[in-house]
């Protein structure tokens, strides 16, 4: 062995270099059934996976999210009437989403915006809230 001391501590300021180190919680993506926020409809905080509702995207949204193909790609076409009706005045047999006023009709206009690209017809239950 040479004169040298081995040093089994990282470089000051290059962090943890061991090919095991988990990376620090918050660089971990927040993720509501596998899904990220831009995945919803509704999200009141980012930083709060609970309050997030009416997802209508494919699992392929994460990789819309880092850039790498456009979100209209992504829209999951079924999950998105779904998000509709449950918006809608009527609701999904009996049911409707539960969020402050001001997020529905965002909510609204942003499953709009999807038709509206996706050449298709906006449904009456939107042009209601938008």
């Amino acid at each position: 062995m040479s004169k040298e001391k081995m040093s089994l501590r990282a470089p000051q300021g290059r962090g943890n270099l061991l090919p095991d180190a988990k990376p620090a919680e918050q660089d971990l993506p927040l993720l509501k059934d596998g899904q990220p926020w831009q995945a919803f409809a509704i999200v009141p905080e980012k930083e709060d996976p609970a309050g997030w509702q009416l997802p209508h995207h494919t699992k392929e949204v994460k990789r819309a999210a880092q850039g790498k193909v456009g979100y209209e790609h992504t829209v999951d076409w079924l999950l998105l009437e779904k998000s509709v009706l449950l918006l809608s005045c009527f609701g999904d047999e009996g049911r409707r989403v539960a969020a402050d006023p001001e997020l529905i009709i965002q909510a609204a206009r942003h499953l709009a915006g999807h038709f509206r690209k996706g050449g298709r017809q906006i449904p009456n239950a939107l042009c209601v809230l938008i």
